[in-house]
């Protein structure tokens, strides 16, 4: 089996900006007179993106429809996006670039997985200037079930073209972004930026503190199907 793209997730990954995204989606639930908590944030949304503020009002008793969720949802945009281009420059990790570059010159595809709209995501591409090593950006826009969901990095590995999923790579930084990764028949990278290493190391099939510390001649050479027998 021969490894042919990498899959990033966004937020955890490229960005560190989990925590805004915490505070934005409290804020808009206030507006619903709602008072939610960082830990509940955590619990319903963190690894899920904004589809996950369903269950929250779920659990809070609350009816939620398709309709209501995306009126949240392009509220919440809105807001990430005002407080985006206010930023004189991005909270982004350590060499992203660097490794940007180097998987390009192995030959890789390289893809991005959101749990943000597509809208959202390419905004924070373009202002970190990578968007142009992306050959497929998926949002959670164009999917109707969130992370665990396998749905969106099936169709990142579908709008690829000719690759299937196990021959992909996902970079999580999440317990739910790698069972998404994992379900969709796709090896996981995990990046202890949000969860300790050692939470990492015993949900991915490879786990480091740093993007930079993925080697990729290493993984190439042991990305066998063995390795989909990995499980949480």
């Amino acid at each position: 089996m021969t490894l042919k793209a990498i899959l990033f997730d966004l937020n955890g990954v490229i960005i560190n900006d989990e925590d805004v995204h915490c505070q934005l989606s409290i804020d808009l639930l206030l507006d619903e007179n709602i008072i939610a908590t960082q830990k509940e944030y955590n619990r319903f949304c963190l690894g899920r993106g904004d589809r996950g503020l369903a269950d929250l009002l779920s659990n809070r008793g609350r009816l939620v429809s398709e309709q209501y969720l995306q009126e949240l949802i392009l509220r919440k945009c809105k807001a990430y996006q005002e407080y985006i281009k206010n930023l004189g420059s991005l909270p982004t990790y350590c060499d992203l670039l660097k490794v940007l570059i180097e998987i390009k010159i192995k030959g890789f595809k390289i893809g991005l997985v959101s749990g943000t709209t597509q809208g959202e995501a390419k905004m924070v591409l373009s202002r970190l200037q990578i968007i142009d090593y992306f050959d497929v950006i998926v949002g959670e826009d164009e999917v109707n079930q969130a992370k665990p969901d396998p749905q969106s990095y099936l169709l990142a590995a579908s709008k690829l073209q000719q690759i299937n999923p196990w021959e992909c790579l996902a970079i999580e930084d999440t317990p739910l972004g790698i069972a998404a990764a994992k379900r969709a028949g796709m090896q996981v990278a995990g990046i202890a930026n949000t969860y300790p290493f050692h939470f990492m190391q015993r949900c991915s099939n490879w786990a480091v503190d740093y993007l930079t510390e993925l080697d990729w001649e290493w993984i190439s050479e042991n990305f066998t199907k063995d390795a989909l027998d990995f499980n949480c």
